[in-house]
């Protein structure tokens, strides 16, 4: 387990998850099992590995549900960061969060997100290529090759420092795999207002603070009640072959 990296988590678990009707009409997206594990907790597993100690789980959308299923573990601890009065997309769920991640970098998450880590931990990865002096964030990053359940356009384009700028209609590039390790400066004088990290992205980027760190595995994305037999395939094929 590393001691290294961040030691505290934002896991982002509030969204609607449309998408995964009829599914979500009974349970909130991050409860939907995928390999015999909810989603949420492929990543809550994941970030204990990496030494995380406590996580904080935003919830909005059948909010007890969740919460209920979340008294059960024990590592990483998890503190509730309630939007049940309104939903603050991306950005606005951590700041509203932030009393209870402190002032240094921390794991972001997201919960419908997950991979198959190969040579140790990917969060183990991003902790050791973390660089506060040069960075205000870094992703992990997936290229299409090694993903399962993604049907959008590429995110971003990387350079040979591991800056990252949009991919826009680049032919090559990589998804943003829904984690990354986040200094909490970027949001000095934020507020909890629905908002997303697109704008923290972007203005990084435009600062040339924005980096990104590819993955080795595979990742997995599961929008779509469509999306899930595709990944437990995936998955199946992996418990054979380890």
């Amino acid at each position: 387990m590393s001691t290294r990296g961040p030691e505290k988590a934002m896991v982002l678990a509030a969204g609607l998850g449309t998408r995964m009707r009829p599914i979500t009409e009974r349970m909130p997206k991050p409860l939907v099992p995928v390999g015999g594990k909810t989603l949420i907790d492929w990543g809550l597993d994941a970030l204990a590995e990496a030494g995380v100690r406590k996580a904080v789980v935003n919830v909005h959308y059948l909010p007890d549900m969740l919460i209920g299923h979340l008294k059960a573990r024990r590592t990483p601890a998890i503190a509730i960061s309630d939007e049940r009065d309104q939903l603050l997309d991306s950005a606005g769920g951590i700041v509203r969060a932030l009393p209870h991640l402190g002032e240094k970098p921390f794991y972001i998450l997201n919960a419908d997100t997950f991979w198959i880590d190969r040579d140790g931990s990917n969060l183990a990865r991003l902790a050791a290529a973390w660089d506060a002096e040069h960075m205000d964030m870094l992703l992990l990053l997936a290229a299409p090759a090694q993903a399962t359940g993604h049907t959008g356009k590429l995110d971003f384009v990387m350079d040979d420092a591991g800056r990252l700028r949009r991919a826009k209609d680049a032919a090559d590039g990589y998804i943003y795999a829904g984690a990354g390790i986040i200094h909490p400066r970027i949001f000095e004088g934020a507020s909890a207002e629905p908002h997303s990290l697109n704008l923290y992205f972007d203005r990084a980027i435009a600062e040339g603070r924005l980096f990104g760190l590819p993955l080795e595995g595979h990742w997995l994305t599961v929008g779509t009640p469509d999306a899930i037999a595709p990944a437990e395939a995936v998955l199946e094929r992996e418990r054979r072959t380890s």
